[in-house]
């Protein structure tokens, strides 16, 4: 697999192609790779194009592009995950892992019973960080889309929000008394939001809330699981369910 590039700014008509200065330091420093040497870009939108290097040093590079090429093909329907912030690092496992199951985008948000406050995610800067990583998965598995990961809002601002699709709420196998479906009773939507809480669960009356918005409880089985595994058993299960694995 060849080198891969990351230019948010592609114009496919320029003679040559100036990468951005971290992709430029991740070619020069850290690959060593000099002119001729052949790699690939992606604008982030869709587009994928064959490529050499005209130009490289520590602190520059730039490109030539020589032909489109087509990228792994992506979902037939927008996805957008929306997870609650997790402590700690998981979340960045979490986004990595969203990314390369084909997600058009994520929303984190901070529940009740979520470990980590709002004030510190926007004071940490981690929306920019998990849009780092969210390029590094894409470019890892092929895509040539790289979904926006938006900056952390609350679960009541969340749930104000019109949504474009379904709203899938993933619950605990004890939900109280709202009625829950089976993943594999979920029909394919449109599009959907795929919503899982943190390491506490959701909290009595965000759940009310959201059924009483029309969101759709559902339940990933008869077994509690780590929070930063359910995001990836929920899209899983899914995507298998509505013929996209």
């Amino acid at each position: 697999m060849r080198p891969r590039f990351y230019v948010p700014e592609l114009e496919p008509a320029a003679a040559q192609v100036e990468l951005p200065e971290d992709e430029a330091a991740h070619l020069g420093r850290v690959l060593r790779l000099g002119p001729g040497s052949p790699v690939e870009v992606i604008d982030g939108r869709g587009g994928l194009w064959l490529a050499e290097v005209v130009q490289a040093d520590k602190r520059s590079a730039a490109v030539r592009l020589i032909e489109r090429v087509s990228a792994a093909p992506e979902i037939g329907l927008p996805v957008m995950l929306v997870p609650s912030v997790l402590k700690g690092d998981k979340m960045d496992d979490v986004v990595r892992d969203a990314v390369m199951l084909g997600v058009t985008a994520l929303q984190p948000i901070v529940s009740e019973r979520s470990e980590v406050s709002l004030a510190a995610l926007m004071k940490g800067g981690r929306a920019a960080r998990w849009q780092r990583i969210a390029v590094a998965s894409a470019k890892q598995c092929g895509r040539a889309v790289v979904p926006l990961i938006a900056e952390p809002i609350t679960c009541d601002a969340y749930l104000r929000e019109s949504a474009a699709g379904l709203r899938v709420f993933c619950v605990e196998p004890s939900a109280g008394d709202v009625a829950v479906r089976s993943v594999r009773d979920v029909p394919r939507p449109v599009g959907a939001h795929v919503v899982v809480g943190p390491e506490g669960g959701w909290s009595a009356r965000e759940l009310t809330t959201a059924v009483d918005i029309g969101a759709v409880p559902v339940s990933l089985g008869g077994r509690t699981l780590r929070a930063d595994a359910a995001p990836l058993v929920a899209l899983v299960a899914l995507l298998t369910a509505w013929g996209e694995i």
